[in-house]
């Protein structure tokens, strides 16, 4: 088990973290009806945007909740105290990443106090969805491709282990499952956090498929 973290600064416990800004390598595109007049859009977006789509039309037939869930929170808490981890999420990607399952750290910690939404353009979830392969950072600072974030700042992030939410059949990523934390992890960890989070993803998504086929 990791020694306690050192509390995020300048934020204050039980106060919720202000709104990350957008990084402007990565726009946050927001889907829209098709405008007739609108200028033709690169092949990567236009990919980007029926993604987007068919994403969206899977999380409505399966009936997935998009608000907050009792069951998913469950779900985020277990796995965050499994690995150890201040923060867990399970992470719808709609209009936002939405957090339908949250687990904070006490108010009384001095941690930072996620909300339920985030923009697209920031964390590393975009990265797992487009990848749709798990995500182990045992250490963002160790490459520069992923130290570069706004929540590294914003939230004092230093370790991130996600994994895709893939549904069997069509193959669609409808979100992610990831632990966080502000202390770095040693790398002889890495395999067993891994394993973590691609566990608990198998699990939601079979959960997901459960309860559609019960409505």
């Amino acid at each position: 088990m990791t020694p306690a973290a050192r509390p995020a600064q300048p934020f204050t416990a039980g106060h919720p973290a202000p709104a990350l800004p957008t990084r402007p390598d990565r726009p946050e595109y927001v889907m829209a009806p098709p405008d007739a007049h609108a200028h033709t859009v690169s092949g990567e977006l236009a990919q980007e945007i029926a993604e987007q789509a068919a994403r969206e039309q899977l999380i409505r037939q399966l009936g997935i909740p998009t608000g907050a869930s009792d069951l998913y929170d469950e779900f985020a808490s277990r796995m965050a105290l499994e690995a150890g981890f201040a923060y867990g999420m399970v992470n719808l990607f709609l209009g936002k990443q939405t957090f339908i399952g949250l687990h904070n750290p006490p108010a009384e910690s001095g941690f930072v106090i996620v909300q339920r939404t985030m923009s697209r353009a920031n964390g590393w979830c975009p990265e797992v969805v487009k990848r749709r392969m798990a995500l182990p950072l045992y250490n963002v600072h160790a490459s520069p491709r992923f130290s570069g974030n706004a929540v590294v700042d914003a939230v004092g992030i230093q370790s991130y282990f996600g994994a895709p939410l893939l549904h069997p059949e069509s193959g669609i990523c409808v979100g992610t499952v990831c632990v966080v934390d502000p202390e770095p992890r040693h790398v002889s960890e890495a395999r067993r956090l891994r394993d973590i989070v691609v566990a608990t993803g198998r699990e939601v998504m079979a959960t997901f498929i459960d309860q559609s086929a019960r409505h």
